[in-house]
């Protein structure tokens, strides 16, 4: 069982299951809110438990998006749209092995240019249709 935790310990995550395939974010938002870009799984509601839960802190980052972060250490942890079935973790928050491996990015448009994207895995401008989501 995957789990994970905010840099102070103060807000504890556990995935019951496997951890979805992760993707990268190069999004501007991503890059402010976790200095670099992102990675995170999608991770169904029913299979994350959080314990610290009132350490947690929510910014609406845009209309529809909210982040979750520890509000003692800052540390990011959740990427959040009220109301899918799923719980965007940010995989840099999960202790030990993921037993994961990216599957492509997202909003390269938006890349810093401070850094390449060389891994050839596949590269999206914006948000791939769900034709082009490569199958995990």
């Amino acid at each position: 069982m995957p789990s994970g935790s905010c840099l102070c310990g103060a807000v504890q995550i556990k995935v019951k299951g496997k951890l979805p395939e992760p993707h990268a974010c190069h999004c501007t938002m991503c890059r402010k809110s976790t200095g670099h870009f992102s990675v995170g799984s999608d991770v169904p509601r029913e299979q994350v438990s959080i314990s610290g839960e009132d350490n947690v802190r929510w910014y609406q980052s845009s209309e529809t998006v909210r982040r979750g972060f520890c509000s003692t250490c800052g540390s990011p942890l959740f990427f959040d749209i009220p109301g899918q079935d799923w719980l965007g973790i940010n995989l840099g928050a999960i202790d030990g092995a993921t037993e994961t491996q990216t599957i492509f990015h997202i909003f390269v448009g938006n890349k810093g240019d401070y850094y390449d994207i060389v891994d050839g895995l596949p590269q999206f401008e914006t948000l791939p249709g769900p034709d082009e989501v490569p199958a995990s």
